[in-house]
């Protein structure tokens, strides 16, 4: 498949790239049919920043990583969000970071949902954990950041298994994140047919016609548990706020 040129910034690997398992032809890892609304072909998604400058690298890294994708383009535009809260806003997604506590979780991705079509996306990053040696590496943070994003652009994991072989995707589960930093082809198969078709609408910032409304943070609670990884821990948080509206979070455990 065709990709384009990379253009991220290049940081350090922390442990040498290990041989990689492509999964099989036909294997999903996208979150059911749920999608950005657009009318055009491919489309832009803004990333707010609202990250400090210790994370700034990484976000735009990430941005310019699933910018390869040739289903979408990402920019990175200046954050409307109070940090620790990571308000969503409408048609965009809102990247933060914070000391947000010893609460058991490295990274939280969000999407915000009307019927099928998302909404709003925020990413957290939780500097109380990053702090520690075995999370303050260059390799873990493009491993968080890269996947976080890649669930508000409507990616599953490709897997939920830290003790095995590294997949070479940010979407994969690993002890060891050297090999998984960035995307990888399958990734970007995953996204062309995500975003195979059109909408008659679109729920993506700056288009022409408004999308749906982004639910409060109120609303945002993590809901119940519906999926749990191979270490027993619950992955996945599904919220059904009614009307159609619901709201999805991803975990990373520290």
């Amino acid at each position: 498949m065709h990709r384009r040129p990379r253009a991220y910034l290049i940081l350090p690997l922390a442990a040498a790239v290990l041989a990689t398992w492509v999964p099989p032809a036909g294997a999903s890892h996208f979150w059911s049919n749920y999608h950005w609304a657009r009318d055009t072909k491919p489309f832009t998604l803004k990333l707010g920043d609202n990250v400090t400058s210790a994370w700034d690298a990484y976000l735009v890294t990430a941005s310019a990583d699933w910018t390869e994708s040739t289903a979408l383009d990402t920019t990175v535009v200046a954050g409307r969000s109070k940090v620790r809260r990571c308000s969503p806003t409408t048609g965009q997604v809102e990247v933060c970071n914070k000391t947000y506590g010893v609460n058991g979780w490295l990274g939280l991705g969000q999407i915000y949902l009307q019927g099928a079509h998302i909404t709003a996306g925020t990413v957290k990053l939780n500097d109380t954990y990053f702090a520690m040696a075995s999370n303050n590496t260059p390799a873990r943070r493009n491993l968080v950041m890269c996947q976080e994003i890649g669930h508000t652009l409507g990616l599953d994991h490709q897997d939920e298994d830290n003790g095995n072989k590294p997949l070479g995707s940010c979407m994969d589960y690993s002890s060891d994140p050297g090999p998984n930093q960035h995307p990888n082809d399958h990734d970007f198969a995953q996204l062309v047919e995500v975003y195979a078709h059109r909408d008659s609408t679109t729920t993506v910032a700056g288009a022409a016609r408004a999308g749906a409304a982004a639910p409060s943070m109120a609303e945002a609670r993590w809901g119940r548990a519906d999926r749990r990884d191979r270490a027993g821990r619950p992955s996945r948080f599904v919220n059904d706020l009614g009307g159609g509206r619901s709201v999805m979070t991803f975990v990373i455990w520290a």
